[in-house]
């Protein structure tokens, strides 16, 4: 065992000598708040009911970053804590653990949410979230410290990358044919699949959003911040259930191909999922009168909105 890993792993059970009931509850709640299930509840409110460019730039940098993660927890191949002593184990994750996806998502999330609040609540989730969610992973002993602040930093950078160059690529995105458009998320797609391998749940997933949402600006153009709060609500509850029948109706007709089959069906079921999130459900919000049009064209060269 490393110096460093001796050190993380004795700082693990410090911090476990302080456990309550309550506090690892919430620890468990803090690192749930950096899982995939918790980024799919969220991501979708932030494209349909805050921020449709904001929601859209999120996705991407997440998926893309998850992918990017992988291909690193791969590359080091870096033991978890309970590895090293089972007794830790307050949870168990099945790849390695350098460095933390929850650390680096989080950062991700954070700062990007932040951009649309006031100045005065930025620091607070840009800061604060991340660190909750790196802290809480640490307690549960499947990260050591410098997972956390592995993924930490590489979040980091996709938000300055996304701050300095988002918004151009987006334009830039736009501004092109739509097959043109479409050729360069597909290439955005095999690179992710060339990261992670036979894992294309991610691929499929950014490549079903982002390319539906290429047609959607056309054929579904919506506001995701107009409305009231209870239009909202209900555009949120219509657009998940139909992103769930999406994942859930294909995955158990399916079952028994994915298990067995060549990587392509579970790329092509997540793309489906993807594409209902940015396809279908909007062209539901507007046949069901719970979001109004918007003209993407003029919307082009304005910044995403804030939360004042």
């Amino acid at each position: 065992m490393s110096a460093i890993l001796s050190w993380g792993l004795d700082l693990v059970r410090g911090v476990q000598s302080l456990a309550t009931p309550p506090l690892t509850f919430a620890m468990k709640a803090f690192s749930f708040m950096g899982t995939e299930f918790f980024f799919f509840l969220l991501l979708p409110l932030i494209y349909w009911c805050v921020d449709r460019r904001r929601g859209m730039r999120m996705s991407v940098l997440v998926l893309a970053a998850t992918a990017v993660n992988i291909r690193l927890k791969l590359l080091f191949a870096e033991p978890r804590p309970y590895d090293l002593d089972p007794s830790v184990a307050m949870a168990r994750e099945s790849t390695y653990g350098l460095p933390s996806n929850h650390a680096m998502t989080s950062a991700i999330v954070g700062g990007s949410v932040a951009a649309l609040l006031r100045r005065s609540w930025r620091p607070a989730l840009a800061i604060g979230f991340p660190l909750l969610v790196g802290l809480s992973r640490v307690y549960l002993g499947v990260h050591f410290p410098t997972d956390v602040l592995a993924g930490w930093a590489l979040g980091a950078v996709f938000v300055l990358v996304d701050a300095l160059y988002g918004e151009r690529i987006l334009r830039a995105v736009a501004a092109q044919r739509e097959s043109v458009a479409l050729a360069a998320v597909a290439a955005l797609a095999i690179g992710m699949n060339f990261l992670t391998g036979n894992e294309t749940a991610l691929s499929g997933s950014l490549f079903g959003f982002a390319g539906a949402a290429i047609y959607a600006r056309k054929s579904a153009p919506f506001s995701a911040s107009a409305g009231s709060f209870g239009r909202k609500c209900l555009r949120y509850l219509v657009g998940m259930a139909a992103v769930v029948a999406a994942y859930g109706i294909p995955k158990l007709a399916l079952a028994g191909l994915e298990a067995g089959g060549p990587p392509l069906v579970r790329f092509l079921r997540y793309a489906l999922v993807g594409a209902t999130a940015s396809g279908l459900a909007p062209r539901l919000f507007l046949k069901l009168g719970l979001a109004e049009r918007e003209d993407y064209s003029a919307k082009e060269n304005e910044g995403s909105v804030s939360l004042k």
